[in-house]
């Protein structure tokens, strides 16, 4: 498969516009809703702005969408390589993602990144829509779903409700997983039509 067209910070200008106009809000309120200032905001949709993890989930929760569908529009193909080297990192506090895959059923839609957790470091996330699923492939990661934590190592899953306030901590040197984003089709959004 070929490289995306256009970068991370292009696709995340005009799919925030796209959503945000679709469900007739204004930059004001989708400011209010995802904690995110305006002025963020209005440079994030003119593809000006540097989006991180944590603004990318802010507006993932605020919207309920999909992170994919915030960062990419990619279609299905029978047969698709994806290269390290083709793929832009988005990184927050603790955390480098690296947008795989997105796959659509008729029942589900699936996400899948390589997620690396910076050693010594910490990302924490007010969750977003969603199931997730972890699979540390090496390092250890402490993880911290509402008020539990379990620390996994190589080869170890971990699955929750994503919309729960979640942790990752690289514990032990650097952590490198699979992070694995799961949603059912027809998953309840939120309205934002007049009543």
């Amino acid at each position: 498969m070929a490289p995306a067209e256009g970068s991370i910070r292009d696709m995340l200008a005009a799919n925030i516009k796209r959503a945000r106009t679709d469900r007739g809000i204004s930059l004001s309120e989708l400011s209010r809703l995802s904690k995110i200032g305006k002025a963020t905001l209005s440079q994030l949709e003119s593809g000006t702005g540097n989006p991180t993890i944590e603004t990318v989930f802010s507006l993932s929760r605020a919207l309920e969408l999909p992170i994919s569908e915030l960062l990419d529009q990619r279609t299905a193909e029978t047969f698709t390589v994806v290269r390290a080297a083709d793929v832009e990192v988005l990184s927050g506090e603790g955390v480098d993602l690296r947008p795989l895959r997105r796959i659509e059923t008729d029942d589900a839609l699936f996400e899948i990144y390589d997620q690396q957790v910076r050693e010594g470091s910490r990302q924490e996330s007010l969750g977003h829509v969603g199931v997730e699923h972890t699979v540390v492939q090496d390092g250890v990661l402490l993880v911290g779903v509402g008020d539990e934590e379990v620390r996994l190592g190589p080869g170890d899953y971990v699955g929750f409700d994503a919309s729960t306030p979640h942790s990752y901590t690289a514990v032990e040197g650097p952590v490198r997983s699979v992070l694995f984003l799961q949603h059912r089709a027809g998953e309840p959004r939120r309205d934002f039509s007049p009543h």
